[in-house]
Formats: C-alpha cells, sequence, structure tokens
C-alpha cells in the first residue's frame, strides 16, 4: 500500500490512476499522474478552471497517455441511443431541451461548499447538465450564458461567499446551440434536492440501471426498447479499458474537457462569480 499520492504515481506497476478526489484536486495530480507517464480517469470536472484544464490537455499529449474526463452517463447504452435515435431524424427535429440534476444537501463541512476546493453547484453537478447540452448539439455550435446577476437567479450557500448552491440559465438571443434552432433551455442544478417541475406531467425519475426502458412514440406506432441494466460506470470503465488494450475509440478526451471547462467558467462569470481557483501546491 502506497503511503501518500506521489507514492502511487510513482508506483512503476501503477498503469491507470482514477482520480476522485476533491474538484480542486482534480488538477494537480492529473498533471503529476500525466507527468508520470499514468493514463488517468478523472472524475469531473477535469480541473478547477479552463486555464488549468489545457494545461492537463497538454500534459496527456506530451506524455503520450490516455487522459478522459468521467462522464459516465454518456457510456449508458440508454444514452446511446438517446443519440443515436437524435442523429436517425425517426422522430424529427430536435427543438427543446431542459435538463435538471438533483442530489440533498451536503452538510456544511463538505468539500462540494469550499471555493478553496473549486466547490459549488455547477462544479459539482451543473457540468453534468451543461455537458449533455453540448453533447446534443453535434454538429456545432456552442451555449453562452446569460448574463445573470448573483441575487436574481443564482443563490449563494449561506456562510459560504462566492459559492452557488443553484444555478438556473437561459442562452442569450443569437446564441443558440446548434441545431437546436428554437433555443435551448438548461434547468436548474440543485444541491440541495430534486424539485418537480410546475406544470406538466411528473415522472418518476430512475437512473437506467434500474429502468433501461426506451419507449419511442411516432406515427407508425409505439415500441419499446430494453437497454442494459448495469451501472454507467461499468460501462464507462469497460470503455476506457477497451481504449488502452486495444485502441478502440472513446467519445471523450482531453479537448471535450478543455470545453467543457470553459463552458463552466463562463456561466459563472455570467451569473456574477468568478471562475474557481486552482489548488497551487500539492498536499
Amino acid at each position: 500500500m502506497a503511503d501518500s499520492y506521489a507514492d502511487l504515481i510513482a508506483d512503476p506497476e501503477v498503469e491507470v490512476v482514477y482520480n476522485p478526489l476533491a474538484n480542486g484536486l482534480h488538477g494537480p495530480w492529473n498533471l503529476a499522474a500525466l507527468a508520470a507517464g499514468k493514463h488517468v480517469l478523472s472524475e469531473k470536472p477535469s480541473a478547477s478552471n479552463a486555464e488549468e484544464a489545457a494545461e492537463v490537455k497538454e500534459a496527456a499529449a506530451k506524455s503520450g497517455t490516455i487522459f478522459m474526463e468521467a462522464f459516465h452517463y454518456l457510456f449508458h447504452p440508454v444514452t446511446r441511443r438517446l443519440h443515436e435515435l437524435l442523429a436517425s431524424g425517426e422522430l424529427g427535429e430536435l427543438r427543446h431541451v431542459e435538463t435538471l440534476v438533483a442530489i440533498p444537501a451536503p452538510p456544511d463541512t463538505d468539500p462540494r461548499w469550499s471555493l478553496d476546493l473549486a466547490g459549488g453547484a455547477v462544479m459539482d453537478l451543473g457540468c453534468y447538465s451543461l455537458h449533455a447540452l453540448r453533447m446534443l448539439a453535434p454538429l456545432g455550435g456552442r451555449r453562452t450564458p446569460a448574463g445573470l446577476g448573483p441575487g436574481r437567479r443564482t443563490r449563494g450557500r449561506p456562510g459560504r461567499r462566492r459559492v452557488a448552491r443553484r444555478r438556473r440559465g437561459l442562452p442569450e438571443r443569437g446564441h443558440r446551440l446548434r441545431p437546436l434552432p428554437h433555443g435551448v433551455r438548461q434547468g436548474g442544478d440543485d444541491l440541495p434536492g430534486h424539485r418537480q417541475p410546475r406544470r406538466g406531467p411528473r415522472p418518476e425519475l430512475r437512473p437506467p440501471h434500474l429502468d433501461d426502458r426506451v419507449v419511442i412514440r411516432t406515427t407508425d406506432g409505439e415500441r419499446t426498447e430494453r437497454l442494459g441494466r448495469r451501472s454507467s460506470y461499468t460501462y464507462q470503465l469497460e470503455s476506457f479499458a477497451a481504449r488502452l488494450r486495444e485502441g478502440a475509440p472513446l467519445p471523450l478526451g482531453p479537448d471535450d474537457a478543455v470545453a467543457t471547462m470553459t463552458l463552466i467558467d463562463e456561466a459563472y462569470r455570467a451569473a456574477g462569480f468568478r471562475a474557481r481557483p486552482r489548488v497551487p501546491v500539492l498536499q
């Protein structure tokens, strides 16, 4: 057993490093592991800000090793099938996207509330929403967050200056994700718990490993596809291993990580917050 993270990445028998540390420690230890010649599967987000994410990308290119940000949802067959259906045109034109990610509020001592450790709702949960929106615009384009003041649509964590507990955003006119010509709405990314929509149906939200059904309704009728009951983490790990052992392609890489982190920084600035600070010294 290694006595420290430094000892671990220096071990010649270690081939791959999985980095699940607090957000602010992703960038420093991703850089250290890549410099040591290790492949890296990093929890999201890959760094504290876009500048640091770009350094991680450069380090991966220099080391010649594989780096991937762990947006595990993308690897589940339900998500992959969704993208296939949208690309096929069977369901028509994609016109509206709304996302919601929520968990119970962590305790006040949780590092996800710490600005010094790159905490906040967008870093913890909102990055999933932003990433999903990016993945639904395969033909290009980008989402520019609206300029939202911190007192109007962004709520700070009580007792934690400049750390948001919730974020809501709408794209400015003229800055829509293509190919979504009728605009994109991103729902709230809430640490304090799930909130049901005010109008419309209120389905029970179940992760795909518990309910892997995709129900497809068109003018030709309705069909149900069942696509896999294993965890999205399992599919992600298998894909990463296939890349290392067989050279299989991956849908994510360092470029994607930089693009996501850039969008996160923009979201914070638009809401009146600054980009998350990086941790300067490894502990």
